[in-house]
């Protein structure tokens, strides 16, 4: 009877509490995320022609690789210039995969679909990077297959250097690119759709990008500047609504070249000297688009070092931390630069960037390009991460404006000691289960699983019940919206 009566006290059920958790806490949630780039085979597939099986096995080695380090999130270009690196009946298979634009891989597969879900295993969200507006990249080496839109519409595309450009002033570019993002959102269990920071091309001195014409024919009574800003302005708009059109949890994140623009031509700029901008070269007014809510993150690429004579990291990223209007801020880091010259050889200066990321308030985290950069520890980074900055796991920031449902707190019934079983509400789905040490308003992550858990074992997880911290529990929605907090007792 005793027996008995013991074994009912340990299958009693955990409620929920009223303790919640500070949003902005960088301590629970950071974006941790790798930029991976297919162009010129910059990151993957290493080179082209490759097998199935070694694109597979390089794709799984570079998650393993970011998983270790702390990542929670992969930038995966997946458009690199008006193909695609997943079968699409309106652009042809990229040239970075089999050697030739248009052939597929033999025996056929999605490397798309695969990496999403290979991804997605890991916990890690999945955004699928495309390029607006390149096209060809190389007019004289590029491989150009007959279906390319080049071939098919040669009369809406401009050649600018050695490149083929997208005809930014025409509707018909505006509609074929919505064509192309409403076909990935709906046919991918993508997380985001990410764009970077090619709209109007880098600016090549002595030459003048030709859409005069273009102009000409469709002025709307604007300058041409102003005109080209509004081109780029009206994509933006149009896709973030094609996006949440179809489906309204997918994000829409732009990562902009690191200056919006130099306090000497508008005094919101910031104090830098960048002979290039967003607003004056680009044309990409990003601030606006912030303003109304026609993006959901945004990634600047700050890639100069702390002290920088002309573009001072410290100077850029507080600028974009008092202009990041209520969006999630992510700052960009080019971790590509490590050991290129003295500032780039000094072994704090990514530690630096991180710290300094966090110590300020509307930041929410980091993305680095790119993904190879990690495969040889520069500077020791890698260490830093692992060991110091990224030991600890981190949820993804929440985004509210997206939230489509609220996930209920999961049951949990103590089985014994250290093992609790977890019961779900059944129709709104748990995408992971975190598990959080702390109390009050101080908590920590101490383990990520499956929102499919059923038990949990906290030795299993490396976790000491004896701690004198609290443990607790929270379901994860899809658009990484939280359940109540529950505690393990």
């Amino acid at each position: 009877m005793l027996r008995f009566t013991l074994g009912l006290l340990l299958l009693f059920i955990v409620h929920t509490t009223d303790a919640q958790l500070n949003l902005a806490d960088k301590n629970i949630f950071e974006f941790r995320g790798v930029w991976v780039a297919t162009v010129e085979n910059i990151d993957w597939p290493s080179k082209r022609g490759l097998s199935n099986e070694d694109q597979k096995r390089e794709f799984i080695a570079l998650l393993d690789l970011h998983q270790k380090n702390g990542m929670n999130a992969i930038i995966m270009q997946v458009r690199p210039s008006g193909d695609a690196i997943y079968p699409s009946t309106l652009e042809p298979w990229s040239e970075y995969l089999m050697g030739k634009q248009g052939l597929p891989p033999s025996p056929f597969y999605d490397p798309l679909e695969f990496m999403v879900q290979e991804t997605h295993k890991r916990g890690m969200e999945f955004h699928a990077w495309i390029n607006p507006y390149r096209a060809v990249f190389n007019i004289k080496k590029s491989s150009i297959a007959p279906s390319h839109i080049t071939r098919l519409h040669p009369e809406w595309f401009l050649t600018y250097g050695d490149k083929k450009y997208f005809n930014p002033g025409l509707p018909q570019v505006w509609q074929h690119t919505n064509r192309i993002v409403r076909d990935l959102v709906t046919r991918y269990d993508i997380d985001a759709i990410h764009m970077d920071d090619y709209f109007y091309p880098y600016r090549i001195a002595g030459k003048e990008f030709p859409d005069e014409k273009t102009y000409q024919q469709n002025k709307r009574g604007l300058s041409k500047e102003d005109w080209r800003r509004s081109n780029c302005d009206t994509i933006v708009k149009q896709l973030y609504a094609t996006i949440h059109q179809i489906k309204p949890a997918v994000q829409f994140g732009i990562s902009p070249f690191g200056i919006w623009r130099n306090k000497s031509k508008d005094p919101r700029g910031s104090e830098t000297k960048g002979g290039q901008t967003n607003y004056d070269d680009l044309y990409a007014d990003i601030l606006l688009w912030l303003e109304k809510g026609w993006v959901d993150y945004i990634a600047p690429q700050i890639y100069w070092e702390h002290g920088h004579p002309l573009a001072n990291y410290d100077t850029i990223i507080d600028w974009w931390n008092k202009h990041s209007f209520g969006k999630n801020l992510y700052i960009g880091h080019g971790m590509y630069k490590a050991g290129t010259n003295a500032p780039w050889r000094n072994k704090e200066e990514m530690p630096y960037q991180i710290k300094r990321e966090r110590a300020i308030e509307n930041t929410r985290g980091s993305i680095y390009f790119s993904s190879s950069s990690f495969k040889n520890n520069p500077n020791n980074w890698n260490d830093s991460l692992q060991q110091n900055y990224y030991q600890k796991p981190a949820l993804l920031p929440t985004i509210p404006w997206l939230v489509q449902y609220e996930v209920a707190s999961p049951s949990v019934i103590k089985q014994n000691e250290n093992t609790y079983q977890i019961n779900q509400s059944q129709g709104k789905k748990v995408k992971q289960i975190a598990i959080l040490q702390g109390s009050e308003k101080h908590f920590t992550v101490a383990a990520i699983v499956s929102g499919e858990t059923k038990f949990i074992n906290l030795n299993a997880l490396g976790l000491d019940k004896k701690n004198p911290n609290p443990y607790w529990i929270v379901a994860i929605g899809n658009q990484n919206q939280l359940s109540k907090l529950v505690p393990l007792h």
